[in-house]
């Protein structure tokens, strides 16, 4: 660690990235109090969804800053950028909220997802109408919400505004990126079919570029980088976001439920075509990978799961998978060493790497 190298405190990173958004919260929660008690329901969820969660998006962003502006100019300048950062994580939840009514989630986190809440709600309300539309309603339009408010808070982070405008370039290509992703997830899920190849383009696409790649790029543009500067954090970026999501599909099949808030087995039930499926698939035995193919979206129990999780482990995906993320991780890290960016921010961007790739949650 050089010298000067501050380290990377993520406690407390996290707390000051829910301290931006809590107050952002507010300041929403005042220009829409007119509208009442459905906006403050709407509200409410909205701080729920924005609570918890690694900060790992935004963490990568301000890295990326960091990487490019290591000196710190004062505290005006870290509140600014926590606000960037912040947006990242507003992102992410009306990501996840949408996402979590796609797949007709229960929970998130360990507690009922956004359309399960509001469908409570009416039903309790004893409300005219379908309670699981008015949840599905409640889901998009604060999801919707969610991203407004995301681009908002970039805007208006308070940092240089010819900085403000690259970043803005690099953060509607990261939301393209992730909305067409979502897209091929959804189609491959509904054809009921992805290679390997097919399942690494989703991957991509859908998670490792938002959640790595973009938000380094994003960080790193506010700070004024260079075109070579952009390359190289995409060559330690992407790997490490492909790394990232494989572990994320790892613990969608054997994750603990205890630790990821989500039922055992979740993928499985919701029937995702990923690599670690795609690569079980291809090397199971017949009977035994036609059994995994049919059992995929549908509703399983203990036992079930249990032996779909069999099949994946027997025939080497998990192995295989776990060797990609070794792999990619380190391609990623090889990149960094060799990057033109700031040697104190390379320490953070290695914990950073190791957050992301060896996690249980």
């Amino acid at each position: 660690m050089p010298a000067d190298r501050t380290p990377f405190d993520a406690a407390l990173f996290r707390d000051s990235v829910q301290t931006v958004l809590d107050a952002f919260l507010e300041e929403q929660s005042e220009r829409l109090a007119e509208l009442g008690a459905d906006a403050t329901a709407l509200i409410a969820e909205a701080r729920v969804a924005v609570s918890g969660g690694k900060r790992l998006r935004a963490a990568f962003c301000h890295a990326g800053y960091r990487a490019i502006q290591p000196a710190n100019a004062g505290t005006a300048e870290e509140l600014a950028l926590l606000r960037a950062c912040a947006a990242l994580e507003l992102l992410h939840a009306s990501a996840l909220v949408h996402d979590d009514f796609m797949d007709a989630s229960d929970t998130r986190r360990g507690r009922p997802a956004t359309h399960r809440v509001f469908e409570a709600s009416h039903r309790e309300a004893g409300w005219a109408g379908d309670p699981v539309q008015y949840g599905a309603a409640a889901a998009i339009l604060l999801g919707d919400l969610l991203l407004t408010w995301a681009d908002e808070m970039l805007r208006r982070c308070g940092l240089p505004l010819e900085r403000v405008s690259a970043a803005l370039d690099v953060f509607d290509l990261c939301r393209s990126e992730v909305v067409a992703g979502q897209f091929l997830d959804v189609s491959v899920q509904a054809r009921g079919r992805a290679d390997v190849a097919t399942a690494m383009t989703v991957l991509r696409y859908k998670s490792a570029k938002y959640s790595v790649e973009r938000p380094l790029h994003i960080g790193a543009a506010l700070a004024g980088a260079t075109p070579e500067q952009l390359t190289a954090l995409t060559d330690f970026g992407l790997p490490l976001g492909e790394a990232f999501q494989l572990r994320d599909d790892q613990l969608g099949v054997f994750g603990d439920p205890a630790l990821t808030g989500k039922p055992a087995g979740d993928d499985l039930v919701e029937g995702k075509r990923t690599v670690l499926v795609a690569l079980a698939l291809d090397a199971a035995p017949a009977a035994e990978a036609e059994l995994l193919d049919g059992a995929l979206g549908s509703e399983l129990s203990p036992e079930q799961v249990d032996e779909l999780r069999r099949i994946i482990s027997s025939s080497g995906a998990d192995q295989q998978v776990e060797e990609m993320i070794e792999a990619l991780a380190a391609q990623s890290l090889e990149a960094l060493d060799r990057s033109p960016v700031d040697e104190s921010a390379k320490g953070t961007l290695r914990d950073l790497a190791a957050a992301a790739t060896r996690r249980t949650t």
